[in-house]
């Protein structure tokens, strides 16, 4: 330890001060950024606190611990930092996360984590130049986190941008109806390119043009474009669903990345387009013993129950539990996975079920029953022709993010304890 860092508690270095109920906040848009206790939820039009700053959630299973840059508000359910001396805020929501004041429990029937239970714990604090220099160093790396994130946003959404082009919208057969039906006298010219319905948004090559029909015709989804197909999931794919062992029986279940990865809806809802990572891992003994569905690389997963609706691509073999189903595709079936994907993404499921709460009327049934429109394949090849480098760029910008992560987490606690220095960790 080095001996310019000084002993201290967090009761005499910090205040947590209570959020305040906010009923109005927006959750698309607005000027600043809300934070509930399992991280941001909205935005409201006036801060409650200054950023940069720090928010540790304060009721609830799972108490998150987030950074902003800007002003923020804070609900009642969580609290945001405020130092009593000269501190780097980003250092401190390092030190927040390193000395895991979020898990800090007070045994209490609704789990939450109190004032008194966090300021008698101790931590040592370094000179504040080095706090600025450790803040830096990690601040790096979750900035380039940050920024392949917003990446990957972009290219995801011009990837379903297209299908709802082609696949929703079916602007390439309107533009085909509107071409072919005849103007007026007085107004009959040809059309410029891109001024026939639909073609502003994806011009087309004549080739690709003349794959789509040029009508529409009825079906149990509604309009779909002549010669279109709907089938249920389970003609398309064979259906899968996980399965969970015993919990009680710990011995099935790993933290050993060698063992196979096990998915759960919490690790789908921290996944981009791809999922890599679990939490846990089943043995082999486990997968053999309880005939656990292995769900091959490049499937599509969905969850549905609990939380209906994630969606993600598997990078990698992994299993899954009983929330989570999987669709390996025919291999007759005209499209892809990234076809899939889209479709599952913008896919109306309180069609499913007919209760008040969908998450849990869901059954795997319902889901081997789901409509799916089927294109040609001519033009599902198209679709995935073009859309196919994005997603390549997706999972390899979602690897560089895995990299620069484990790199950070191997990083903060030997910077925030003090066994690493600043210098060495940058050599």
């Amino acid at each position: 330890m080095a001996g310019e860092w000084r002993a201290s508690t967090w009761g005499e270095e910090i205040s947590l001060e209570y959020g305040k109920a906010l009923r109005d906040y927006n959750t698309e848009q607005g000027e600043y950024r809300v934070f509930g206790s399992n991280g941001p939820i909205g935005w409201t039009a006036k801060a409650l606190a200054p950023g940069p700053g720090v928010i540790l959630g304060r009721k609830g299973a799972y108490r998150g611990i987030e950074f902003s840059r800007e002003p923020f508000f804070v609900i009642d359910t969580a609290y945001y930092v405020v130092p009593k001396g000269e501190f780097d805020m980003r250092w401190l929501y390092y030190a927040i996360k390193h000395h895991k004041l979020g898990e800090i429990d007070d045994g209490s029937p609704i789990p939450s984590t109190t004032r008194s239970a966090v300021y008698v714990r101790d931590f040592d604090v370094p000179p504040l130049a080095e706090q600025k220099a450790i803040a830096a160093v990690l601040g790096a790396l979750d900035e380039k986190i940050e920024l392949n994130r917003r990446m990957n946003a972009t290219l995801e959404a011009m990837a379903r941008a297209l299908f709802q082009s082609w696949f929703i919208d079916f602007d390439p057969v309107r533009a085909n109806m509107d071409r072919n039906q005849p103007a007026p006298a007085a107004s009959r010219r040809p059309l410029p390119q891109g001024e026939g319905r639909g073609e502003g948004r994806f011009a087309l090559d004549p080739a690709t043009a003349a794959l789509f029909p040029e009508h529409l015709e009825d079906s149990p989804l509604g309009h779909i474009p002549k010669g279109w197909e709907v089938k249920t999931a389970d003609e398309v794919s064979t259906v899968g669903i996980g399965r969970t062992p015993p919990r009680m029986e710990h011995h099935w279940f790993s933290e050993n990345q060698a063992d196979v990865p096990w998915m759960s809806i919490r690790d789908l809802g921290s996944a981009g387009v791809f999922i890599s990572h679990t939490a846990e891992f089943l043995t082999a003994e486990a997968v053999e013993k309880f005939r656990v569905k292995r769900i091959p690389d490049n499937t599509v997963v969905l969850s549905f129950k609990l939380t209906m609706g994630r969606v993600a691509i598997t990078d990698g073999e992994m299993l899954s539990n009983e929330a989570i189903a999987h669709f390996r595709l025919n291999p007759e079936t005209t499209f892809g996975s990234a076809f899939l994907y889209c479709y599952l993404k913008g896919f109306g499921y309180d069609q499913l079920g007919s209760t008040s709460s969908i998450a849990t009327a869901i059954n795997s049934d319902m889901v081997r029953g789901m409509r799916v429109l089927v294109p040609p394949k001519g033009i599902a090849e198209a679709f995935e022709r073009m859309v196919n480098p994005l997603f390549t760029q997706m999972k390899n910008i979602q690897k560089q993010s895995r990299t620069l992560a484990t790199l950070r987490d191997t990083l903060l606690p030997k910077l925030l304890s003090g066994e690493l220095r600043v210098a060495e960790a940058a050599a």
